[in-house]
């Protein structure tokens, strides 16, 4: 029996395939990425229709992550399946109807011909869910083989995992004498258990999402561009909206209706900015040498059509026009005006990719100037509102210049604490100019405490950190007994 600290190393698919013919015992063998090369999950969902509704439901579940309060991350799958299964109850007909084609053109051949020529017993232990691989392993051509697979009717499967499933369904001593042949490290104890483990990575295995065909927005933000950052929450909403908001709502007759505005056309202009990361990345690996690319931009594509962002990014910028225009309505010079600036800043967006790293330094500007002020071209911003906004540009802008002054890691500039003191600087040449009253409202109140509250670590890092050098060290503390120059000297 393997010991559970093992590592299992991947061995070579070939030699996987000799042991899988050789072994007089039984074989257990896995279904995703293994004997089917693709996820059998996923494909599943992937039958869903109308396929835009359904994977606006997955991406809203996602968010939620019902999960976290009952199942645990295990159970994320069946979630998901129970959420499709009761909308679009079609969706078993349709993998049915798929399921044929899918074997077909996805088994894991030379797997499939060496478990065909054994004879001691084979079983297909999956983490996938009985009535979707069973199908699949019908089709796959193993119709005599043993099924180990989870319920979706309840938690339970998944909570355990394979090798409690495999141990009650075969007993221990069957697993014991067995070769165990995965993919994945999620088998480890199955592996520890058996007489001979096998983790096999096949060069033909590909995890393809459910309905990634299907163009959602954010999606090549969230997934490709900036995998793992949320991005959208940490610095699209936290930051460019949230400026939005402070730089624009004191000047609004209906609030309410003002911001959901904003929020649809903060949506249209990424829509279109989420093209220009798009157009980054794909330059990128054509033309440089040593391209900035997240591995998903290879591993985990997303659809980027050339179409359907322009219908998304228009039908928001109207649904914004309209609300921040309400109880009016919006006239030709605003969709216009707006249209012209999403077109513009996807143009300078696409030069900007184009150009030598040198000359991006200069127009990396144009870019933060676009994301901080575009809602200009439609709506009014205070004069404080619009200090703000110049802040917010040039504190993205010095990181992205040391950077390529120095290129390597980014490095740490402090944009939070450089975005308070653009403000202040800012502010004060606003107020000298046009009075002080453009300080005392709201809005410059809300602006200021903002950029205090998102620069508070740096701040009391500056604080801590202060000392006068034209006063002799405090050498010692009250209330301590350490010897001088140790802890009691003033750093």
């Amino acid at each position: 029996m393997a010991q559970s600290n093992q590592t299992f190393a991947p061995a070579d698919p070939g030699d996987a395939l000799v042991a899988v013919v050789t072994h007089a015992d039984t074989v257990i063998v896995d279904l995703d990425e293994t004997l089917y090369l693709r996820n059998s999950t996923e494909d599943y969902l992937d039958c869903a229709w109308p396929a835009l509704p359904a994977s606006l439901l997955l991406r809203v579940l996602d968010v939620i992550k019902p999960w976290r309060w009952h199942g645990g991350d295990a159970t994320r799958d069946i979630w998901r399946i129970r959420l499709l299964r009761t909308l679009m109850p079609w969706i078993d007909l349709r993998w049915r109807q798929r399921v044929a084609a899918l074997a077909t053109a996805h088994t894991n051949r030379g797997l499939l011909l060496a478990l065909q020529q054994r004879t001691a017993p084979t079983i297909v232990a999956t983490l996938g869910f009985k009535p979707i691989v069973e199908p699949l392993i019908a089709a796959i051509g193993l119709p005599q083989v043993s099924v180990v697979a989870m319920s979706w009717q309840g938690f339970g499967d998944r909570q355990r995992g394979k090798l409690p499933m495999v141990q009650a369904a075969c007993g221990t001593g069957t697993v014991e004498r067995a070769l165990v042949l995965t993919d994945s490290l999620d088998d480890r104890a199955l592996l520890a258990a058996c007489a001979v483990p096998l983790r096999v990575i096949w060069p033909q295995a590909r995890y393809r999402r459910a309905l990634a065909g299907v163009y959602l927005p954010g999606l090549y933000t969230t997934l490709v561009k900036r995998p793992g950052e949320r991005h959208i929450l940490r610095s699209i909403l936290q930051e460019d909206f949230a400026l939005w908001v402070f730089a624009t709502l004191a000047l609004a007759t209906q609030p309410l209706h003002f911001l959901g505005g904003l929020l649809f056309l903060l949506a249209s202009f990424w829509i279109v900015y989420e093209m220009g990361y798009v157009d980054n990345d794909e330059v990128g690996a054509r033309f440089e040498q040593k391209p900035k690319l997240s591995a998903n931009f290879h591993e985990r594509p997303v659809a980027t059509p050339a179409i359907q962002p322009w219908l998304w990014a228009i039908a928001t910028g109207a649904a914004g026009l309209w609300l921040v225009r309400w109880p009016g309505l919006p006239n030709a010079a605003d969709a216009a005006r707006w249209m012209g600036m999403l077109i513009a800043t996807l143009l300078w967006f696409r030069l900007y990719n184009r150009m030598n790293k040198a000359t991006r330094i200069w127009m990396f500007p144009g870019l933060q100037f676009a994301r901080a002020a575009a809602v200009l071209v439609v709506v009014p911003a205070t004069p404080i509102g619009a200090a703000v906004l110049a802040a917010h540009t040039l504190a993205r802008w010095v990181p992205y210049f040391c950077y390529r002054l120095h290129p390597g890691a980014w490095p740490d500039t402090q944009p939070e604490i450089i975005r308070l003191v653009f403000l202040v600087v800012i502010g004060a040449t606003v107020a000298a100019t046009g009075g002080i009253s453009a300080l005392v409202n709201w809005s410059a109140l809300g602006a200021f405490s903002w950029c205090v509250f998102r620069s508070r670590r740096e701040l009391r890092q500056i604080v801590a950190g202060a000392h006068r050098i034209d006063q002799p060290a405090q050498t010692q503390l009250v209330g301590q007994s350490e010897p001088l120059g140790v802890a009691g000297t003033c750093r």
